[in-house]
């Protein structure tokens, strides 16, 4: 994180709050993107330890780092018994066929003049790739900074945790509240995720 980013950020008074609470956070592009999007399709809809653990198995049952050649080519039932469902098999076959066959490119370079919703676009028509999953794209792959995934609980119960006390908050209140941040709110989805899991 740049000094023109901590100094967006710090106008919020809360989130100067967290910055000096977590430190520096970034929000850079992935070495691997495809690596990327299979860490959060093995993630989805899982507490991050439990996540963590499977994706750790994962990686071992696909024998390295996941390509998509590599995905393609893993045995099922290891995959099954790394802790995936037959559902998230499939995503993950699915998503490595997209990028092996290359009918979209989905690497940074081949989607660095699409905005936000065209990435959003272009990866939900791959089989498992859902809203939540191609936000965590924007931020975690592409290094987007601007990026407010709503979509994601642990995002929505920390910006009321840290902003409302725990009370609920609608999701138009919670663009307000992260409107401050513009025009890095993927810096401060990061900072309310660190104090949610914290």
């Amino acid at each position: 994180m740049n000094d023109r980013v901590a100094a967006t950020l710090r106008e919020d008074p809360t989130m100067a709050a967290l910055i000096d609470r977590h430190g520096r956070l970034a929000v850079e592009p992935a070495a691997d993107e495809f690596a990327r999007l299979c860490t959060s399709i093995v993630n989805q809809q899982l507490s991050t330890a439990s996540a963590a653990a499977i994706h750790e198995r994962f990686v071992d049952a696909v024998g390295g780092d996941p390509t998509p050649d590599r995905v393609l080519a893993a045995d099922e039932a290891a995959l099954r018994e790394a802790g995936l469902s037959g559902t998230k098999v499939e995503y993950l076959r699915e998503a490595a066929g997209a990028f092996r066959d290359g009918d979209a490119d989905l690497t940074r370079e081949g989607l660095a003049g699409a905005s936000d919703e065209a990435v959003v676009d272009a990866l939900t028509g791959i089989r498992g790739v859902g809203e939540w999953t191609a936000r965590m794209y924007l931020i975690f792959a592409l290094g987007r900074e601007d990026v407010l995934p709503l979509g994601d609980l642990a995002v929505r119960k920390g910006i009321e945790r840290t902003y409302n006390d725990g009370a609920e908050l609608s999701r138009g209140e919670m663009r307000d509240i992260a409107e401050a941040w513009r025009p890095y709110r993927s810096y401060g989805t990061r900072y309310v995720w660190a104090e949610y899991e914290s």
